[in-house]
């Protein structure tokens, strides 16, 4: 009984991913209002009784994909370390974030979407749980400034420069590769964008 338990839960877990992705892809691709949750079903590869069985609404797929996206950016976020050294610990984070934002510009294009729209979905995490985040972090760099470790800059706008230059490269895919055909084609792109990122942000928060 365990063990059939075990196997229902697993494949469970598998449908709903399943659900997910597709729905990242109808979403990103149409936004929540021209999104039908026919178009997600057919793009699962299920039914629609059996994809509502796992979400009985559309704004219950919709809200959970963006929290999703939401753990899957605020985990090397969150992973900043207090008692690391301040510009490798930038350095990491924004690495990760440029990563994360050019593998799943789908992600990108969703949450600026919603943001666009006056978050109406995810507005109430955006007060509580972003915000304590990032006071959090904000404290972080206030004490690595105060210890002579940074340059005295603001901690929030800092962290709000560092989140708009990575998803630029997402949200502003076509225009990037309109202005620098020859450059985006080459497999080292995202890491040549990204060390350029690093020089300019990185040395400007340098102590001087």
């Amino acid at each position: 009984m365990a063990s059939s338990n075990n196997k229902r839960t697993r494949i469970q877990g598998i449908n709903r991913g399943i659900i997910l992705e597709a729905a990242l892809e109808v979403f990103s691709t149409y936004g929540f209002r021209g999104s039908t949750i026919d178009q997600i079903a057919e793009k699962a590869g299920m039914s629609k009784p059996n994809l509502l069985y796992y979400f009985p609404r559309k704004e219950d797929i919709y809200v959970t994909v963006l929290e999703n996206t939401l753990e899957d950016w605020l985990t090397p976020f969150r992973d900043i370390d207090p008692a690391g050294d301040p510009i490798e610990e930038l350095r990491k984070y924004t690495v990760l974030k440029m990563k994360l934002s050019a593998l799943r510009p789908e992600s990108s294009r969703l949450f600026a979407n919603e943001i666009l729209h006056g978050a109406p979905a995810i507005q109430d995490f955006l007060k509580s749980n972003l915000k304590r985040l990032v006071d959090e972090k904000a404290n972080v760099i206030s004490e690595w400034i105060a210890e002579g470790r940074l340059a005295p800059v603001d901690p929030y706008h800092l962290i709000f420069m560092i989140w708009a230059t990575t998803q630029h490269y997402a949200d502003f895919d076509v225009q990037v590769r309109a202005v620098m055909p020859e450059q985006t084609t080459q497999a080292s792109f995202f890491d040549d964008a990204a060390n350029a990122i690093l020089t300019i942000l990185l040395n400007g928060v340098k102590p001087r």
